[in-house]
């Protein structure tokens, strides 16, 4: 038989495991709601301080001057204290257009673009758009509302996963549930967005970390406790709300966090020098990182004009060395690349645009630059091998070859060489241009013409497939940061949000957009937002595609009803209606979140 004493403990060791377990449960659970934190860190519950101030007084220290955005409940607290520090706000007619015109001037102002979205439909109307500006390598900073934490898998308004659709795109992604990660969350995003090769970035905010306490109070569902089960759901409901708000407040520093540019070696530096000096037929193809910052685009334009390398430039790069330079070389490039004994590719890709690298020649040295170590080697082994690979900043690794190269001089019957072939092309290309066409114009010529009337203040925006390939080759860009094409992703529908953003950045350019015919159907509708908002007509706008408008302004019922019957007869006679109906104010949906 057991012993009693032997029951007891037992008893007592089951009652020990019993009580370490639920004090490990609460122990976690404390940790979850912030318990041990709150107990250190107060909030005021009457506070009207939000959220969304935290983030726009931190994107303004950040020197961020736009945001653009569609508006939306969810992220309203953002777009309202921005626009009272003096971000200004541009709203736009789609998502798309938004995080395009955030790469626009990312590209164009050396910074973080940054475009605001809200929850749900509002990020994945994104998805196109972050993913060009990912092939683009452009430092994009992407926020969007999301519903309350403790909502998340409940049928909350517009509630997905979207850290895991935003994973494979970005760079950093990061869910923020309290007030007090707010900063430093955003100082970390902006930090990666510019560091090493250049991405997006994407900060999804619930929206009980944007609004004030007492809405965010309201939308929980806090209620007068009657029951024991309804006083520990307060509890629990309590220590949630204070963890979001405790320490939220406090002083937090909002300075930027240094970005971090890889550089290449002194040693990796020294030896192309000396490949360089040794060459007889060098060339270069510079690519879109060349022109990242901290190289200003003038000063790359003197090193390469120093360096006196024929060049071929491509995307960003394209306008480098201004219209007619001698070193500027824009047609024939296969060739170039057959004949060169030497090959660098500052910041150049071998894939699609160099045929995986199988145009380059075996025979040749290459050098080749990027800070993306796989970007750098793609397709390297198959179709061609680096002589010297170089992992770091494209435009200061030119800067310090340029340095150690004074007095070096490339063959000028070489540049003379590749001129002659450049200009042959060009008067084929001026020859093909005066053919007639069957039906219309001749987009060559119609190219060439576009050509002369351009001026030097002009920023080019390309969007489209043949139309813009053609344009290519017959459109000279003004100077540096003066093209802006999608990039290697080919994306169409870009060219509103580029033209957007460029005319922000430059406000006393000319912004024209190429479009192609499909790429136009994508974004026509952003000329709404060129307008800056005013009254669009949109019955007028139909009419221009064949349908029929009508607009219904200040109208007694029994007009109202005379407009929706005429509409009525007109859609039943086979014709598309859109009636524009100007409305005002009410009140009827004050201080409601439908979430």
């Amino acid at each position: 038989m057991i012993e009693i004493s032997t029951i007891i403990l037992l008893i007592s060791s089951v009652v020990c495991i019993y009580l370490l377990v639920i004090g490990i449960a609460l122990i976690i659970l404390a940790k979850r709601l912030g318990i041990f934190y709150q107990l250190r860190h107060s909030f005021h519950d009457t506070s009207v301080s939000h959220g969304g101030e935290l983030v726009a007084h931190t994107l303004k220290e950040h020197g961020v001057k736009f945001i653009f955005t569609l508006v939306g409940g969810h992220i309203s607290p953002i777009l309202v204290a921005a626009e009272k520090c003096g971000i200004r706000v541009v709203d736009t007619r789609h998502e798309a257009t938004a995080v395009f015109a955030a790469d626009a001037v990312a590209r164009l102002s050396g910074s973080v673009g940054v475009a605001a979205v809200t929850a749900g439909p509002g990020l994945t109307n994104t998805v196109t758009a972050v993913k060009n500006a990912q092939m683009a390598e452009s430092p994009v900073l992407v926020i969007s509302g999301a519903s309350a934490s403790i909502l998340k898998g409940r049928g909350a308004l517009q509630d997905i996963d979207q850290m895991s659709l935003m994973k494979t795109l970005c760079k950093f992604t990061k869910s923020v549930t309290t007030v007090r990660d707010i900063i430093p969350t955003l100082k970390k995003a902006i930090k990666v967005a510019q560091s090493g090769t250049p991405g997006p970035v994407f900060i999804e905010y619930p929206i009980d970390v944007l609004y004030p306490f007492d809405i965010v109070k309201k939308e929980i569902g806090l209620k007068e406790a009657k029951t024991f089960t309804q006083q520990i759901t307060n509890w629990y409901l309590q220590k949630y709300l204070g963890n979001i708000f405790a320490g939220g407040f406090e002083q937090q520093d909002m300075t930027p966090l240094p970005v971090e540019i890889p550089q290449a070696s002194y040693n990796k530096v020294q030896t192309c020098a000396e490949l360089v000096a040794k060459a007889k037929r060098p060339i270069m193809i510079v690519g879109s990182q060349a022109v990242l910052p901290s190289t200003p685009p003038e000063l790359l334009k003197n090193v390469l004009e120093s360096l006196g390398i024929p060049c071929f430039l491509g995307g960003m790069s394209r306008g480098m060395l201004g219209r007619y330079n001698k070193l500027l070389m824009r047609h024939r490039r296969k060739d170039a690349i057959k004949d060169a004994d030497l090959v660098i590719l500052a910041g150049a890709v071998c894939d699609f645009r160099l045929s995986y690298g199988r145009v380059l020649n075996k025979k040749s040295k290459i050098i080749v630059i990027n800070r993306d170590k796989k970007q750098m080697l793609k397709n390297s082994d198959i179709f061609w091998k680096p002589t010297v690979a170089v992992q770091g900043d494209v435009g200061s690794f030119l800067v310090k070859v340029s340095n150690n190269l004074k007095g070096y001089k490339c063959d000028e019957d070489w540049i003379i060489q590749l001129k002659e072939r450049d200009e042959e092309k060009e008067k084929h290309n001026r020859k093909m241009a005066n053919h007639p066409t069957e039906h219309h114009l001749n987009p060559m010529n119609v190219l060439f013409h576009l050509e002369e009337v351009l001026g030097d203040k002009t920023i080019m925006i390309v969007d489209g497939g043949d139309f813009v390939g053609t344009a290519a080759y017959i459109l000279r860009p003004r100077g540096p940061l003066k093209w802006l094409d999608p990039g290697a992703f080919g994306t169409l529908g870009v060219g509103a949000g580029f033209a957007l953003g460029a005319k922000l950045c430059f406000p006393d350019h000319d912004v024209v957009i190429i479009y192609g015919d499909g790429s136009l159907g994508f974004s026509i509708v952003e000329y709404d937002t060129f307008k800056r908002h005013k009254y669009t007509p949109y019955h007028q706008v139909v009419e221009g595609f064949g349908a029929k408008g009508m607009v219904m302004l200040d109208a007694k019922q029994e007009e109202e009803t005379k407009v929706f019957e005429e509409a009525r007869d007109i859609y039943k006679q086979g014709q598309c209606v859109l009636i524009n109906v100007l409305i005002g104010k009410t009140k009827f949906r004050e201080g409601s979140i439908s979430v």
